[in-house]
């Protein structure tokens, strides 16, 4: 008879200790425990940061509707709104990046190139912690993307 009670909880995972100067290194296991939680939680205090960023961009803009009597003052508000809302949007779709990472550090594909499959390198992971491609991969889809821009 097979013994259920083993298997539960199998989904849960232990607290990974993580001293506050830990920093992956690439003499160590690629992708361990320590270096997929470092990188949870730098993507997740990425996320706050941008998501705190949001919530004040709101409220400023909230408090920012007033009548502007001169026309230039009012056109200057006008297109800091605009760009403060463009700033918003691309944060918008770089936390979409960063929810789609946390995804694959859940799923056991995080720090794997989409294209090759091989390892990206820790030192581009932890400048872009949000990267599906290793730089070689990186470099080639750029330059495709550029030969079809220039027909």
């Amino acid at each position: 008879m097979h013994d259920l009670g083993l298997d539960e909880g199998a989904d849960m995972k232990a607290e990974v200790f993580l001293a506050e100067d830990y920093t992956p290194a690439e003499d160590e296991p690629f992708m361990n425990d320590r270096q997929l939680e470092y990188f949870r939680r730098k993507l997740i205090n990425w996320r706050n940061e941008l998501l705190e960023g949001s919530r004040d961009t709101i409220e400023g803009l909230q408090d920012g509707t007033r009548a502007i009597p001169d026309v230039a003052d009012r056109a200057s508000e006008e297109t800091d709104r605009a760009l403060e809302l463009r700033t918003r949007d691309r944060q918008r779709k770089l936390v979409a990046k960063i929810d789609a990472a946390l995804r694959r550090i859940d799923e056991g594909e995080y720090g794997y190139c989409e294209v090759t499959g091989e390892p990206i390198s820790l030192k581009r992971l932890n400048a872009r912690p949000i990267a599906t491609m290793s730089l070689e991969a990186q470099e080639r889809h750029e330059r495709r993307e550029k030969v079809h821009r220039d027909d």
